[in-house]
């Protein structure tokens, strides 16, 4: 099985550093917790995926909502 991997840079809401993330590319949207490789505190990641299979990536902390 091939899994498909994108990668961006994205800035921790806790600390502020640019940190590179891999996220898989699907079909459908999802949302995923992962710590950040600084300040290990939780970052919710949320993969938004539009009609046309555009990938959007959000982040923010685990007590703010999306």
């Amino acid at each position: 099985m091939n899994e498909l991997v994108n990668s961006e840079f994205i800035s921790c809401p806790y600390c502020g550093e640019t940190i590179e993330v891999l996220f898989e590319q699907t079909d459908e949207s999802y949302e995923y917790i992962e710590d950040c490789q600084v300040c290990c505190r939780p970052i919710v990641f949320h993969v938004e995926v539009s009609i046309s299979g555009e990938e959007t990536l959000y982040v923010h902390s685990e007590n703010d909502t999306f």
